[in-house]
């Protein structure tokens, strides 16, 4: 399956993303937001279960390739929530893309795409997302596929560094 935007292509994980995903999660920019920057071998991991989940079920957290220049921008899609969140069974959509592909809309322009395919051809009831309460950013992208906050539902991320000062996470819901 694959998603077409004006702009971007949402599609399978390819062996040339790895370079450019690997130098995304190693990027102090990027990863500002997690308690640490990914290794190589962390990287290549992370794009092999993603790509290995899109294979299994046809949507997962797609590679996104923008249309104009054919580069790798980073991932926008669909996830299981993790069964250790108190949330769970849930799932959310989310993104990460380079550093340089910040502030164009692009995480918006795919996650709305994402958002119509989860209600219209999954059938979903619903999404969560999720970000650390200082990604601001990632906030407003939330905001404006119309999900909402309730502080209520606010939570210390169960893995992250109990020093971690972005351990504290947002939860947003949208119902379809």
């Amino acid at each position: 399956m694959t998603l077409t935007t004006e702009r971007l292509l949402l599609r399978q994980w390819r062996a040339a993303d790895r370079e450019p995903f690997a130098e995304m999660n190693a990027d102090p920019v990027v990863m500002r937001h997690f308690p640490s920057r990914l290794t190589r071998a962390q990287s290549d991991a992370m794009a092999d279960q993603k790509e290995a989940a899109v294979a299994e079920q046809g949507w997962g957290l797609w590679a996104v390739e923008i249309k104009d220049t054919g580069d790798f921008a980073g991932f926008i899609g669909l996830q299981a929530v993790p069964a250790y969140l108190s949330f769970a069974p849930a799932i959310e959509i989310g993104w990460r893309l380079g550093a340089r592909f910040h502030g164009v809309g692009y995480a918006t322009e795919g996650a709305r795409d994402v958002r119509a395919y989860a209600f219209e051809v999954l059938g979903l009831p619903g999404l969560v997302s999720m970000t650390s309460a200082l990604n601001t950013n990632s906030r407003r992208v939330m905001e404006k596929l119309g999900m909402t906050h309730d502080p209520a539902e606010d939570f210390d991320y169960p893995t992250d560094p109990p020093d971690w000062s972005g351990r504290r996470h947002v939860l947003y819901r949208l119902a379809a």
